[in-house]
């Protein structure tokens, strides 16, 4: 292992120019705005942010999927623009979802085309492919089409299609989006291994549990901007939210939201839909509880017992982004 990072970016800028439509011209936009990072070797990184913040186009360029407009990106020490082959050799990219697996083709026939295309030699390519398949737990419906495997198990194929040449970093593009709690559960405990064994990951994902669970150190990203950095107890701690209170209502529309987020005590809101009923959580200044004014403003809205809890990862999370976005004052 070498001493310097895994993963290096600095000033990394990446536009792209949108097509004009209906008598409008073309317009430029900027996906990544100068980001810099630096992620030690043998370290699980997660970077959170909402749809459109710059996650997927950042995994692009390190993965040499994507050329930046300007900047540089390093991994292991390699140019990503410059040393293209050396740099994928060096790292593998599993994105969620169905794409990147033939259907018609088995779960062995799949790894076994995979490794022709890394140039991994037969004798090398078929104990590999077992031992891959073991490990992830698909070695009884090895010889099954994919085509007919649930999406936790086509989500280990790609695990596995990614370690075929034994990369030292992976980069993980939302990894369990889409899969039932348990089959989730099982490729966190994979990725915990992974790390285990010295791999570098850089993990993008929606879930905050999951980021707090399984990360050394996160990013938050918003609008192409890393906004703030640390390990997630660094990031909880920095919050400037006093207790978050939550209370289950029904029927409450923008113009009591908008009420509610005038409080003087109030730093922030936001509603959830769950079934048939809403979760409210507001988020208070330090020192100050608005339960009594909530209370009487929510009024018959309130279906549940109003709770307090101290703030959570999530809670940091969006307190992070809509700070960046000028939603809090």
């Amino acid at each position: 292992m070498s001493p310097g990072p895994a993963i290096e970016t600095r000033e990394l800028r990446r536009e792209f120019r949108v097509r004009g439509g209906r008598g409008r011209p073309a317009s430029q936009v900027t996906a990544l705005h100068g980001i810099d990072l630096e992620i030690p070797q043998g370290m699980v990184f997660g970077l959170l942010g909402p749809n459109g913040a710059g996650k997927t186009t950042l995994t692009r360029i390190l993965s040499t999927l994507l050329v930046p407009t300007s900047g540089s990106a390093r991994i292991m020490g390699l140019d990503a623009q410059r040393d293209l082959r050396a740099v994928r050799r060096t790292v593998a990219v599993v994105f969620g979802g169905d794409s990147g697996l033939y259907d018609r083709l088995s779960a062995r026939d799949n790894l076994r085309y995979f490794a022709e295309l890394y140039g991994i030699p037969p004798r090398v390519a078929r104990p590999r492919t077992a031992e891959l398949l073991e490990q992830f737990r698909l070695s009884d419906v090895a010889d099954r089409a994919v085509e007919g495997f649930s999406r936790g198990m086509r989500q280990r194929l790609h695990l596995a299609r990614g370690l075929l040449h034994d990369p030292q970093v992976l980069l993980l593009d939302e990894p369990t989006n889409g899969i039932d709690p348990v089959g989730a559960r099982e490729l966190r405990q994979v990725i915990g291994g992974l790390r285990d064994a010295g791999k570098t990951i850089l993990l993008t994902t929606h879930y905050m549990f999951e980021a707090e669970e399984l990360s050394d150190k996160i990013a938050v990203i918003d609008k192409g901007r890393i906004v703030a950095t640390g390990t997630p107890k660094e990031l909880r701690a920095a919050t400037t939210l006093g207790r978050v209170v939550e209370v289950e209502v029904r029927g409450v529309g923008p113009d009591l939201v908008d009420t509610v987020r005038q409080l003087p005590m109030v730093r922030a809101v936001d509603v959830q839909d769950r079934d048939q009923l809403q979760v409210m959580r507001v988020h208070c200044l330090p020192d100050h509880d608005p339960g009594d004014t909530l209370a009487e403003l929510l009024g018959d809205s309130v279906i549940g017992p109003m709770t307090r809890r101290e703030p959570t990862l999530e809670d940091a999370y969006v307190e992070l982004v809509s700070r960046s976005a000028g939603d809090l004052s």
